[in-house]
């Protein structure tokens, strides 16, 4: 198994597309023996690389509603990225069946022009599985973009959920894109966003609808000081066109600005932080995976099961017998 990983260090290393699609097929992958090889790989990488907390990459985050055009966006921030000499990795965390686990992956046929770009990546990645999971293998391939001197990886969410907190955990730089609404320009926009978003957009801001983007902006930035405290950073609400490539700079300058506020020690210390983070994460998504591969936990999952969907035994009760059966199987190996 070794020599494969060597093999694969030093094709991410040369930064050849084939290794560097491997690499993350591996991080990303929930297979035992994968695991141990992507630990391997992720060390190597480490080693020849340096932690990632000192790593020179940008990284930012892109979330937002639904329709809001983030694809687009990026697709106009990494072409402006790329014709400034800038190498763009992009991970768009794609939305996944609850049913199957299957994801339609279809960010590649959203940002044609720069799928073909060769100083972009893009890699479209299934949603499915534990938060845990996501964290690690979106972690891993940021890394692994980054051994492969990608300057810049920007990081699309679903735009849903507790995966843009997560996302926000892992970037130098959250940034939300929003859209104009008559009237209701707030409504959708939970307060949670607002408090970890490091810079607020209102895309689509063109034509017949780029007075109405002002005024959304305007109103963003009045409820923004209800969520910040003083001294902390002020996140700047801008408008731009993501189809029309209007604001894309500006919008580019205020990540940067937000990136000299933090300063150096800040986002060393910022990036240590998110390391720790990223530790227990690991640990968590390494249990879960244990619990459902325990020889223990399979002996009484059936049982459990059953007895839990008949109404004879309680949800308490059924996850202390599925723990107690997993710490049992401990037990007996040590």
């Amino acid at each position: 198994m070794r020599p494969q990983v060597d093999e694969l260090v030093d094709g991410v290393l040369a930064g050849r597309r084939a290794q560097v699609s491997q690499a993350i097929t591996l991080v990303e992958s929930s297979r035992p023996a994968h695991r141990e090889q992507a630990r391997d790989l992720m060390t190597a990488l480490t080693d020849r690389e340096g932690a990632g907390v000192t790593s020179p990459a940008v990284r930012v985050g892109v979330s937002g509603v639904p329709g809001v055009g983030k694809s687009t966006f990026i697709e106009a921030l990494g072409a402006r990225l790329t014709a400034g000499g800038h190498r763009v990795g992009v991970l768009a965390v794609d939305p996944s069946s609850v049913r199957t686990g299957g994801s339609v992956l279809g960010d590649k046929t959203r940002m044609p022009h720069l799928a073909v770009n060769r100083d972009a990546y893009i890699r479209p990645s299934p949603a499915a599985g534990t938060l845990g999971g996501v964290a690690r293998a979106t972690v891993q391939a940021m890394a692994v973009l980054e051994a492969a001197a990608y300057d810049v990886v920007l990081v699309e969410t679903v735009g849903v959920g507790q995966s843009e907190v997560t996302v926000a955990g892992m970037v130098d730089t959250f940034l939300f894109l929003t859209l104009a609404r008559t009237g209701d320009q707030l409504q959708g926009i939970k307060k949670g966003i607002l408090e970890i978003a490091d810079v607020i957009a209102v895309n689509k801001a063109d034509g017949d609808r780029e007075g109405e983007a002002r005024a959304a902006a305007r109103e963003l930035a009045g409820a923004l000081r209800f969520v910040r405290g003083h001294g902390e950073w002020a996140p700047p609400v801008v408008t731009c066109s993501g189809l029309h490539d209007v604001g894309v700079d500006d919008l580019w300058e205020r990540v940067h600005a937000h990136r000299d506020f933090l300063g150096a020690d800040g986002l060393a210390a910022k990036r240590a932080g998110q390391q720790l983070d990223f530790t227990w994460a690991l640990v968590r998504d390494e249990l879960d995976q244990r619990l459902r591969h325990s020889a223990g936990v399979r002996a009484v999952r059936d049982e459990v099961r059953a007895e839990v969907l008949d109404g004879s035994l309680p949800a308490t009760v059924a996850a202390d017998r599925i723990l107690a059966a997993y710490d049992e199987g401990v037990g007996a190996r040590r």
